[in-house]
Protein backbone atom coordinates (compact mmCIF):
# COMPACT_ATOMS: atom_id res chain seq x y z
CA UNK A 1 0.00 0.00 0.00
CA UNK A 2 1.14 3.64 -0.71
CA UNK A 3 1.74 5.58 2.19
CA UNK A 4 0.85 8.66 2.82
CA UNK A 5 2.64 11.25 5.41
CA UNK A 6 1.74 10.95 9.18
CA UNK A 7 3.61 11.68 12.23
CA UNK A 8 1.36 9.26 14.05
CA UNK A 9 -0.08 7.94 16.83
CA UNK A 10 0.19 4.25 15.23
CA UNK A 11 -2.58 1.83 16.74
CA UNK A 12 -2.01 -1.38 15.97
CA UNK A 13 -4.54 -3.68 14.31
CA UNK A 14 -2.83 -7.24 15.57
CA UNK A 15 -2.73 -10.93 13.44
CA UNK A 16 -4.64 -13.63 14.87
CA UNK A 17 -4.58 -17.62 13.95
CA UNK A 18 -7.36 -19.71 14.00
CA UNK A 19 -5.65 -22.91 16.40
CA UNK A 20 -8.47 -24.99 15.70
CA UNK A 21 -11.99 -24.86 13.49
CA UNK A 22 -14.68 -27.24 13.40
CA UNK A 23 -17.81 -26.65 11.12
CA UNK A 24 -20.55 -28.09 12.71
CA UNK A 25 -23.43 -26.84 11.10
CA UNK A 26 -25.77 -24.91 8.91
CA UNK A 27 -28.09 -22.41 9.36
CA UNK A 28 -31.02 -21.91 7.28
CA UNK A 29 -29.26 -18.48 5.41
CA UNK A 30 -26.27 -20.89 4.35
CA UNK A 31 -24.34 -18.96 7.00
CA UNK A 32 -21.71 -22.19 8.67
CA UNK A 33 -21.55 -23.21 12.32
CA UNK A 34 -18.50 -23.12 13.49
CA UNK A 35 -15.90 -23.86 16.52
CA UNK A 36 -13.17 -22.28 16.68
CA UNK A 37 -10.26 -20.47 18.88
CA UNK A 38 -9.09 -17.59 18.26
CA UNK A 39 -5.51 -16.31 19.29
CA UNK A 40 -3.37 -12.90 18.69
CA UNK A 41 0.15 -12.63 17.81
CA UNK A 42 2.04 -9.25 18.23
CA UNK A 43 2.55 -8.58 14.81
CA UNK A 44 -0.03 -6.88 12.43
CA UNK A 45 -0.86 -3.81 10.52
CA UNK A 46 -0.83 -0.36 11.76
CA UNK A 47 -3.16 2.72 11.50
CA UNK A 48 -3.36 6.42 12.29
CA UNK A 49 -6.20 8.37 12.12
CA UNK A 50 -6.61 12.38 11.66
CA UNK A 51 -10.02 14.62 11.85
CA UNK A 52 -10.50 16.61 9.51
CA UNK A 53 -12.73 20.02 9.22
CA UNK A 54 -15.59 18.03 7.54
CA UNK A 55 -17.95 14.95 7.80
CA UNK A 56 -16.20 13.12 5.29
CA UNK A 57 -14.81 9.32 6.27
CA UNK A 58 -11.55 9.22 3.66
CA UNK A 59 -8.53 6.33 3.24
CA UNK A 60 -5.16 7.85 2.44
CA UNK A 61 -3.41 6.17 0.26
CA UNK A 62 -4.17 3.08 -1.88
CA UNK A 63 -4.65 -0.54 -1.25
CA UNK A 64 -4.32 -2.50 -4.49
CA UNK A 65 -7.14 -4.06 -5.40
CA UNK A 66 -9.37 -2.89 -3.14
CA UNK A 67 -11.78 0.44 -3.50
CA UNK A 68 -12.31 2.72 -0.71
CA UNK A 69 -15.91 2.00 -0.09
CA UNK A 70 -14.66 -1.96 0.37
CA UNK A 71 -12.57 -1.38 2.13
CA UNK A 72 -13.64 -2.69 6.03
CA UNK A 73 -11.79 -0.21 7.77
CA UNK A 74 -13.59 2.65 5.64
CA UNK A 75 -16.74 0.93 6.28
CA UNK A 76 -16.20 0.27 9.89
CA UNK A 77 -15.22 4.36 10.76
CA UNK A 78 -18.66 5.28 8.31
CA UNK A 79 -20.66 2.93 10.17
CA UNK A 80 -19.81 4.10 13.44
CA UNK A 81 -20.12 7.96 12.16
CA UNK A 82 -23.89 7.07 11.42
CA UNK A 83 -24.61 5.43 14.70
CA UNK A 84 -23.38 8.41 16.41
CA UNK A 85 -25.63 10.76 14.18
CA UNK A 86 -28.28 8.78 14.62
CA UNK A 87 -27.93 9.01 18.35
CA UNK A 88 -27.78 12.76 17.79
CA UNK A 89 -24.03 13.55 18.35
CA UNK A 90 -24.07 15.76 14.66
CA UNK A 91 -21.19 17.96 13.93
CA UNK A 92 -18.48 15.01 14.61
CA UNK A 93 -15.41 15.71 12.74
CA UNK A 94 -14.79 12.98 9.76
CA UNK A 95 -11.15 11.59 9.47
CA UNK A 96 -8.24 10.71 7.36
CA UNK A 97 -7.73 6.83 8.04
CA UNK A 98 -3.88 5.78 6.99
CA UNK A 99 -2.70 2.37 6.78
CA UNK A 100 0.62 0.24 7.16
CA UNK A 101 0.26 -2.87 5.33
CA UNK A 102 1.70 -5.57 6.95
CA UNK A 103 -0.67 -8.48 6.88
CA UNK A 104 -1.11 -10.65 3.48
CA UNK A 105 -4.96 -10.41 2.19
CA UNK A 106 -6.60 -13.75 1.77
CA UNK A 107 -4.09 -15.43 4.43
CA UNK A 108 -6.29 -15.91 7.19
CA UNK A 109 -4.73 -13.90 9.65
CA UNK A 110 -8.03 -11.23 9.91
CA UNK A 111 -6.08 -8.51 8.58
CA UNK A 112 -9.27 -6.40 7.50
CA UNK A 113 -11.63 -7.50 10.32
CA UNK A 114 -8.88 -6.30 12.86
CA UNK A 115 -8.31 -2.81 10.90
CA UNK A 116 -11.59 -2.56 11.12
CA UNK A 117 -12.13 -2.96 15.08
CA UNK A 118 -9.14 -0.98 15.48
CA UNK A 119 -11.30 1.71 13.69
CA UNK A 120 -14.30 1.08 15.57
CA UNK A 121 -12.11 1.52 19.15
CA UNK A 122 -9.99 4.02 18.57
CA UNK A 123 -12.49 6.49 16.48
CA UNK A 124 -15.22 5.87 19.52
CA UNK A 125 -12.54 7.36 22.13
CA UNK A 126 -11.48 10.43 19.61
CA UNK A 127 -14.99 11.39 19.25
CA UNK A 128 -15.92 10.91 22.45
CA UNK A 129 -19.05 8.20 22.08
CA UNK A 130 -18.23 5.40 24.99
CA UNK A 131 -20.37 3.46 22.75
CA UNK A 132 -18.18 0.82 24.72
CA UNK A 133 -16.81 -3.01 22.92
CA UNK A 134 -19.75 -5.14 23.38
CA UNK A 135 -21.92 -2.33 21.40
CA UNK A 136 -18.54 -1.60 18.85
CA UNK A 137 -18.87 -5.37 18.58
CA UNK A 138 -22.34 -5.53 17.62
CA UNK A 139 -21.58 -2.96 15.10
CA UNK A 140 -18.54 -4.97 13.98
CA UNK A 141 -20.26 -8.28 13.41
CA UNK A 142 -22.16 -6.55 10.42
CA UNK A 143 -19.04 -5.77 8.65
CA UNK A 144 -17.40 -9.42 8.79
CA UNK A 145 -17.64 -12.77 11.96
CA UNK A 146 -14.21 -12.41 12.70
CA UNK A 147 -14.28 -8.37 14.04
CA UNK A 148 -16.17 -9.28 17.33
CA UNK A 149 -13.40 -11.08 18.38
CA UNK A 150 -10.62 -8.49 17.87
CA UNK A 151 -13.29 -5.77 19.62
CA UNK A 152 -13.18 -7.70 22.58
CA UNK A 153 -9.65 -8.10 22.39
CA UNK A 154 -8.70 -11.81 24.42
CA UNK A 155 -7.86 -14.89 23.14
CA UNK A 156 -11.16 -16.52 22.96
CA UNK A 157 -12.92 -20.01 22.11
CA UNK A 158 -15.61 -19.16 19.54
CA UNK A 159 -19.38 -20.65 18.77
CA UNK A 160 -21.83 -19.92 15.88
CA UNK A 161 -20.42 -17.91 12.93
CA UNK A 162 -17.90 -16.81 14.94
CA UNK A 163 -19.50 -14.26 17.22
CA UNK A 164 -20.19 -16.03 20.47
CA UNK A 165 -16.93 -15.74 22.50
CA UNK A 166 -15.69 -17.33 25.74
CA UNK A 167 -12.11 -16.28 26.98
CA UNK A 168 -9.55 -18.77 26.98
CA UNK A 169 -6.19 -18.64 28.42
CA UNK A 170 -4.20 -21.32 25.63
CA UNK A 171 -0.28 -21.60 25.95
CA UNK A 172 1.57 -18.48 24.48
CA UNK A 173 4.10 -19.75 22.16
CA UNK A 174 6.37 -18.70 19.33
CA UNK A 175 4.81 -19.19 16.28
CA UNK A 176 6.67 -19.52 12.44
CA UNK A 177 3.98 -18.42 9.67
CA UNK A 178 4.21 -19.08 6.35
CA UNK A 179 2.78 -16.93 3.38
CA UNK A 180 2.28 -19.22 0.57
CA UNK A 181 2.08 -16.97 -3.05
CA UNK A 182 -2.10 -16.95 -3.30
CA UNK A 183 -5.22 -15.17 -2.05
CA UNK A 184 -8.12 -18.05 -0.73
CA UNK A 185 -11.36 -16.73 -1.22
CA UNK A 186 -13.67 -17.55 1.94
CA UNK A 187 -16.68 -17.67 0.19
CA UNK A 188 -15.21 -20.11 -2.01
CA UNK A 189 -14.17 -22.50 0.03
CA UNK A 190 -17.44 -22.82 1.86
CA UNK A 191 -19.10 -23.23 -1.40
CA UNK A 192 -17.04 -25.84 -2.12
CA UNK A 193 -19.20 -29.55 -2.21
CA UNK A 194 -16.77 -31.56 -0.24
CA UNK A 195 -16.51 -29.40 2.90
CA UNK A 196 -17.08 -30.97 5.84
CA UNK A 197 -20.02 -29.53 7.48
CA UNK A 198 -20.95 -32.05 10.02
CA UNK A 199 -17.92 -32.20 12.53
CA UNK A 200 -19.24 -33.20 15.74
CA UNK A 201 -19.31 -30.64 18.69
CA UNK A 202 -16.38 -30.74 20.96
CA UNK A 203 -15.86 -28.98 24.58
CA UNK A 204 -12.95 -26.60 25.58
CA UNK A 205 -11.41 -29.08 27.30
CA UNK A 206 -11.13 -31.52 24.40
CA UNK A 207 -9.72 -28.65 22.64
CA UNK A 208 -7.00 -27.92 25.22
CA UNK A 209 -6.29 -31.53 25.47
CA UNK A 210 -4.80 -31.07 21.82
CA UNK A 211 -7.80 -31.14 19.50
CA UNK A 212 -6.20 -29.02 16.35
CA UNK A 213 -7.93 -30.14 13.45
CA UNK A 214 -9.42 -27.70 10.82
CA UNK A 215 -11.65 -28.96 8.66
CA UNK A 216 -10.99 -26.51 5.74
CA UNK A 217 -7.27 -28.19 5.23
CA UNK A 218 -8.57 -30.49 2.29
CA UNK A 219 -10.00 -28.27 0.36
CA UNK A 220 -7.87 -25.69 0.55
CA UNK A 221 -5.09 -27.52 -0.30
CA UNK A 222 -6.65 -29.08 -3.14
CA UNK A 223 -7.67 -25.50 -4.30
CA UNK A 224 -4.71 -24.04 -3.59
CA UNK A 225 -1.26 -26.23 -4.23
CA UNK A 226 0.73 -23.25 -3.19
CA UNK A 227 -0.82 -24.22 0.24
CA UNK A 228 -0.39 -27.86 -0.07
CA UNK A 229 3.33 -27.57 -0.69
CA UNK A 230 4.01 -24.88 2.24
CA UNK A 231 2.36 -27.55 4.62
CA UNK A 232 4.35 -30.45 2.78
CA UNK A 233 7.82 -28.19 3.73
CA UNK A 234 7.06 -27.07 7.24
CA UNK A 235 6.10 -30.87 7.99
CA UNK A 236 9.36 -31.28 7.36
CA UNK A 237 10.11 -28.89 10.50
CA UNK A 238 7.64 -29.11 12.79
CA UNK A 239 3.52 -29.91 13.09
CA UNK A 240 2.11 -27.75 10.32
CA UNK A 241 -1.51 -26.20 10.34
CA UNK A 242 -3.76 -23.81 8.24
CA UNK A 243 -5.46 -20.59 9.82
CA UNK A 244 -8.77 -20.44 9.46
CA UNK A 245 -9.98 -20.58 5.88
CA UNK A 246 -6.91 -18.42 4.61
CA UNK A 247 -3.72 -19.38 2.89
CA UNK A 248 -1.53 -19.12 5.52
CA UNK A 249 0.33 -22.20 7.55
CA UNK A 250 2.28 -22.30 10.68
CA UNK A 251 3.76 -24.34 13.59
CA UNK A 252 4.44 -23.54 17.06
CA UNK A 253 7.30 -23.69 18.96
CA UNK A 254 8.12 -23.24 22.79
CA UNK A 255 11.29 -21.42 22.29
CA UNK A 256 11.95 -18.41 19.99
CA UNK A 257 15.42 -19.86 18.97
CA UNK A 258 13.86 -22.79 17.18
CA UNK A 259 11.09 -20.66 15.77
CA UNK A 260 13.74 -19.09 14.14
CA UNK A 261 15.90 -21.43 13.48
CA UNK A 262 13.18 -22.88 11.31
CA UNK A 263 12.38 -19.26 10.06
CA UNK A 264 15.91 -19.44 8.46
CA UNK A 265 15.52 -22.32 6.30
CA UNK A 266 12.15 -21.40 4.73
CA UNK A 267 12.74 -21.33 0.93
CA UNK A 268 12.33 -17.89 -0.67
CA UNK A 269 9.41 -18.96 -2.51
CA UNK A 270 7.68 -17.88 0.72
CA UNK A 271 6.99 -14.64 2.98
CA UNK A 272 7.75 -15.90 6.52
CA UNK A 273 7.57 -14.20 10.15
CA UNK A 274 7.99 -15.53 13.20
CA UNK A 275 5.83 -14.06 16.14
CA UNK A 276 4.47 -14.66 19.36
CA UNK A 277 0.91 -16.15 20.59
CA UNK A 278 -0.47 -13.61 22.99
CA UNK A 279 -3.92 -14.18 24.49
CA UNK A 280 -4.84 -10.21 25.29
CA UNK A 281 -4.91 -8.06 21.82
CA UNK A 282 -1.78 -5.37 21.59
CA UNK A 283 -4.62 -2.89 20.93
CA UNK A 284 -5.87 -3.39 24.16
CA UNK A 285 -2.85 -2.94 25.90
CA UNK A 286 -2.25 0.52 23.83
CA UNK A 287 -5.30 1.74 24.57
CA UNK A 288 -5.33 1.44 28.37
CA UNK A 289 -1.68 2.70 27.99
CA UNK A 290 -2.77 5.90 26.34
Amino acid sequence: MEETRFEGPWWPAPAKLNLMLRIVGRRGDGYHLLQTVFQFLDRGDRLGFELRGDSRIRRRGELPGVAEEDDLVVRAARLLLREAAGGERSGLPGVDIHLRKCLPMGGGLGGGSSDAATALLVLDRMWGLGFGRPRLAELGLALGADVPVFVHGFAAWAEGVGELLTPVEPPQPWYLVLVPPCQVATAEIFRDPDLTRDSPRIKIRDFLADSEVNDCVAVVSRRYPEVARAMAWLAGHARPRLTGTGGCVFACFEREADARRVHALVPEAYRSFVARGRNRSPLLTALQAE
